[in-house]
C-alpha cells in the first residue's frame, strides 16, 4: 500500500513536465523536483520494506545522485519563477557537480556484478547496519550526513533568494506582482517541507551513529527513531504531492509573475483565481484594449496557446472572445494566432535577432508545431517562403 504514494507522486510529476512545461516552463524544474523526490522514496520503500534481494540490489548506493538533485532543481525552479526568459546561465550547471562527484565517488561499488552488490546491500540493512563500503573519495557515511545538509542548505538559501529578489523586483518596479501571495506562500511551504525532512534525516543519522544530545530534555534516541524517520520522511514527500492540488493555478500552469495593474485586497484576490462573466455592456473597444494589453507579453508564441487559455488569463468568457473574432475580427481564433506569430517573427527577423537561428528554431520559438507548419504559414502570410523573406532583408540592409 505505502509503494502508491510514490507512485502517485511520480504521476503528478509527469502531469507537471508533459502537459504544463509550455504554459510555465519553469514547472519543468518542479515537475523534475517532485520526480526525484518520489523516486527516492521508492528507494527508501525497496531498499527498507521489500525484503527482497532484486529490490534491495537496485535500490542501494545506485540512485543517491537523486540526493543531490533535489537542492539545484528546487533552486533552479525558485530562480526561473522569477525570471523572464525561464532560462538557466551557464554558471548555473555547477550546481550539479555534486551529483556528478557522488556518481563518480560510487563507481567502484556501482561497477560490481548485481548478485554482489544485492548481497551486500542484504547484509548492510538487515544483518550488520554497518555502511562502511570502499569508495573513491568519501565515505557511505559522508554521503549519508551531506546529502540532508546539502538539502537543508538550498532550501534556506531557496527562502532567502526568493524573499530578496521579490522584494528587490516590486521596489524596482514601485508596484505588486501578480500572483505574489500564492507563488510565495507556495514557495515557502515547499521549502519549509524540505527543511523539516532535512532536519529529521540529519538527527536521525546523527542518532544512528551514535552523537546524543536532547531536543527540550528528550533524548535524541527517542525522537529520532527509524520509524519516526521513515513517517516523517515518507509522509512529508506524500503531504508535498497533495500540497500541489491546494494550489491550482501552480499546478495547471497559469501563474505568472508580472507586474500588477493595480492593488487588490483579499477579497478581490481571491476573485481573480476565478473565470468571470464578462459584463454584457462592454464594448469591443473594452475587449481591444484588454487584448492588446494581453498581448504584450507574448502569450501567443507558447505552443499551447489557445482559446480557453486565453479566456482563462483575461477572465473573458470564450463565447465572447469567439465572437470578438468572428464577428469583429471576421477571422478565426486560429487564424488570427497564426498571423500574430508570423508578424511577431518578421519583426525579429527586420531587427535582426533571428540572424543567428535556423528556420526550425525560429518555428520553435514562434509556437508552431513543426518547421513545415510554420514554411506553409508564413508563405500564405506573406507570399514568400521564411528563406526568402530573409534574404530580401539581407539584401536591403546591404
Amino acid at each position: 500500500m505505502a509503494i502508491l504514494f510514490p507512485l502517485f507522486g511520480i504521476f503528478t510529476s509527469f502531469i507537471l513536465l508533459y502537459y504544463l512545461s509550455s504554459l510555465n516552463r519553469s514547472n519543468i524544474f518542479l515537475a523534475l523536483f517532485f520526480l526525484c523526490c518520489n523516486l527516492v522514496v521508492m528507494v527508501y520503500y525497496g531498499l527498507h520494506f521489500t525484503k527482497d534481494l532484486f529490490w534491495e540490489g537496485v535500490s542501494f548506493v545506485h540512485w543517491l545522485p537523486l540526493s543531490y538533485l533535489l537542492g539545484p532543481l528546487l533552486f533552479f525552479y525558485v530562480k526561473t519563477t522569477l525570471s523572464d526568459n525561464n532560462k538557466l546561465e551557464k554558471w548555473d550547471w555547477l550546481h550539479l557537480l555534486p551529483a556528478v562527484f557522488i556518481i563518480i565517488n560510487c563507481l567502484p561499488f556501482t561497477t560490481l556484478p548485481f548478485d554482489q552488490k544485492a548481497q551486500i546491500a542484504h547484509e548492510i540493512v538487515n544483518v550488520t547496519e554497518n555502511y562502511a563500503l570502499d569508495f573513491n573519495f568519501v565515505s557511505f557515511e559522508f554521503i549519508l550526513y551531506s546529502r540532508s545538509i546539502h538539502l537543508l542548505c538550498y532550501a534556506v538559501f531557496s527562502i532567502g533568494f526568493f524573499y530578496a529578489r521579490s522584494k528587490k523586483m516590486i521596489q524596482e518596479n514601485n508596484s505588486r506582482y501578480s500572483n505574489h501571495s500564492v507563488i510565495s506562500r507556495w514557495i515557502y511551504l515547499l521549502c519549509l517541507m524540505q527543511i523539516i525532512i532535512a532536519v529529521n534525516s540529519i538527527g536521525h543519522m546523527s542518532t544512528l551513529y551514535g552523537v546524543q544530545f536532547s531536543i527540550f530534555g528528550i533524548p535524541s534516541t527517542t525522537i529520532f527513531t527509524e520509524k519516526y524517520y521513515f513517517e516523517i520522511c515518507g509522509g512529508g514527500f506524500f503531504l508535498q504531492n497533495l500540497s500541489l492540488f491546494l494550489f491550482p493555478k501552480i499546478l495547471y500552469g497559469n501563474v505568472s509573475y508580472t507586474i500588477e495593474k493595480g492593488k487588490n485586497n483579499i477579497i478581490e484576490d481571491l476573485k481573480s483565481n476565478l473565470p468571470k462573466k464578462q459584463k454584457e455592456t462592454a464594448t469591443i473597444q473594452d475587449i481591444e484594449l484588454i487584448i492588446k494589453a494581453y498581448l504584450s507579453d507574448l502569450p501567443f508564441i507558447q505552443k499551447e496557446f489557445s482559446l480557453s487559455q486565453m479566456s482563462f488569463d483575461l477572465k473573458i468568457p470564450e463565447r465572447f472572445l469567439s465572437n470578438y473574432f468572428n464577428k469583429e475580427l471576421e477571422i478565426t481564433f486560429s487564424d488570427w494566432r497564426k498571423n500574430l506569430r508570423i508578424d511577431h517573427v518578421c519583426r525579429l527577423i527586420e531587427v535582426g535577432e533571428a540572424k543567428n537561428l535556423t528556420i526550425e528554431a525560429i518555428a520553435t520559438n514562434a509556437g508552431f508545431a513543426s518547421r513545415s507548419k510554420f514554411i506553409d504559414a508564413f508563405k500564405e502570410r506573406k507570399g514568400v517562403t521564411p528563406s526568402a523573406f530573409i534574404k530580401s532583408i539581407k539584401t536591403v540592409e546591404a
